[in-house]
């Protein structure tokens, strides 16, 4: 018996087929994942079963039973539940408040707060999910959150409980401690479903996997007969060849320098850089690693020329660029990958072409007195567009037009094909599918080895760990390690990341 079955589940938005006679089934006490590239529908399905979304065509069955998922309030009846990327709390109301939100026990015609408490703790120590029901939630981790959503579900009944990309957020330790928790749902009979596109995940923690690929279902297999290289193949339709990792020793030449920079919070708060000092040399990747929200952007954009320091200096190959804005930075060799692409890479409704000069637009290669030279102008978008495997119609659409992954690989190109010497990659692979992905992690490696002195600041631990020679831990604004990248483990940055030094 099946705990949840879809049978042919179509979804159209406009003219795109998000699910396209999609096949899904998950069987009670087991972990299975879904698996695909971004956009290939995971999300569309499962928001489906839960009720978030109708399907057009298809049929849903729970327990072997035809189901009507009309909305959420139907799911939570027929014992589905949701944990969503974006966790879905008042941030202002206790944790206890949070979870019996809409099912309060009550006494007397007022909430029982002690049966609330009672209820929480039952359920928390069943599965090892602690949770404390007085505090506020947002006073608590991220990781906690997540807790306190899984036990709102398990309350209201879940005997499937779908979990999307529910590490995203997550340090390593936390990543630990949720599939401890899963483990014991699993072994308690729930059924849990588990969105992801990260295949080290799904191989340690699944026991069967769906792919699906542009809004189809290519198979299920037994994640003990498949391998990470099949996978991808399932969710890409190809194999992606091995990164070329022969690694030449940096050079001694220190490139880019920060000295005890720092930066002030907002109205006086605290700093959200505090003493920084670093240095990147020619030939090295030195990746930054850090929860979000301490330090990183700020990181990026005092090195970019977009915010000043309130104290310390910044130097270019020697040369002190302390005071200089963003165009005085790139003019003096730095290639920059932001963080937001639509708010600092691009401009969407521009064409490819006008978008592949951006910031070289006033270069003797492209412009005479303050015209551009179209010609040159669009080789040059060109020849972008076939270096870096951009799927474009034509370089005269807009840049909006284009997937993400696209995107990103335009503005990698454009980046790496002015002069520069430092690489400035900022979140550089955020919110891609495993193909772009490996393309552009490629390509920062070919800087590396070109003698590009490569400073990459990423939220993504495993992106850290492969392409860094040393790694600098940031926490609360602070460098609080440095040291090359063969000397961390990935517990040891999960630990130092959240500041428990001492744990180390």
């Amino acid at each position: 018996m099946y705990a949840v079955r879809m049978e042919n589940i179509t979804k159209r938005f406009g003219s795109v087929a998000a699910n396209d006679g999609v096949c899904f089934a998950a069987l009670p006490g087991e972990i299975h994942c879904l698996l695909g590239e971004n956009g290939a529908g995971k999300s569309t399905l499962m928001r489906i079963l839960f009720g978030l979304y109708r399907a057009d065509s298809g049929s849903i069955y729970v327990n072997d039973r035809p189901a009507q998922i009309a909305g959420p309030r139907d799911a939570i009846s027929l014992g589905i539940g949701m944990v969503h990327q974006h966790f879905m709390l008042a941030e202002r109301l206790t944790v206890a408040e949070n979870i019996v939100a809409g099912c309060e026990p009550r006494r007397r015609g007022l909430l029982d707060r002690e049966c609330a408490r009672r209820r929480i703790r039952e359920v928390s120590e069943r599965y090892g999910l602690a949770v404390d029901p007085d505090a506020v939630v947002e006073d608590i981790s991220v990781g906690q959150q997540q807790r306190v959503e899984i036990v709102k579900a398990l309350m209201r009944g879940a005997r499937t409980l779908i979990l999307d990309e529910p590490t995203a957020v997550l340090t390593p330790p936390e990543v630990d401690e949720l599939f401890t928790v899963m483990r014991a749902l699993r072994e308690s009979g729930t059924a849990i479903v588990f969105i992801t596109h990260k295949l080290k995940e799904t191989m340690e923690i699944s026991d069967r996997v769906t792919v699906l690929r542009d809004g189809k279902t290519i198979g299920t297999v037994c994640t003990a007969d498949a391998t990470p290289d099949s996978l991808v193949e399932m969710m890409v339709g190809r194999s992606l060849p091995v990164h070329d990792d022969e690694r030449t020793p940096p050079r001694q030449a220190v490139l880019l320098e920060l000295r005890d920079v720092s930066v002030a919070g907002r109205k006086g708060g605290r700093a959200r850089l505090s003493g920084v000092s670093l240095a990147v040399r020619s030939g090295e990747v030195l990746g930054i690693a850090g929860v979000d929200g301490n330090g990183q952007l700020e990181l990026e954009e005092v090195v970019t020329g977009l915010r000043r320091p309130g104290k310390g200096k910044i130097a270019l190959t020697g040369q002190d660029v302390t005071g200089l804005d963003t165009g005085g930075i790139r003019d003096r060799g730095v290639a920059y990958i932001p963080s937001d692409r639509l708010k600092r890479g691009m401009v969407d409704s521009f064409s490819l072409a006008r978008n592949s000069v951006l910031g070289t637009h006033r270069c003797a290669d492209f412009s005479r007195r303050g015209l551009l030279l179209e010609n040159a102008v669009r080789e040059h978008a060109r020849s972008i567009v076939a270096e870096y495997d951009v799927r474009a119609e034509s370089i005269d659409q807009p840049m909006g037009s284009l997937s993400g992954g696209n995107q990103q690989k335009m503005l990698v190109g454009r980046e790496l094909a002015r002069p520069h010497s430092v690489v400035v990659a900022a979140q550089p692979t955020r919110g891609l599918d495993v193909g772009a992905t490996h393309y552009i992690r490629e390509q920062i490696l070919a800087s590396r080895n070109r003698g590009k002195a490569v400073l990459l600041i990423s939220a993504e631990l495993d992106e850290v760990l492969e392409l860094s020679d040393r790694i600098a831990v940031i926490y609360e604004g602070r460098i609080v390690d440095v040291r090359p990248a063969s000397q961390f483990t990935e517990r040891e940055l999960g630990l130092l990341m959240t500041g428990q030094r001492n744990e180390v």
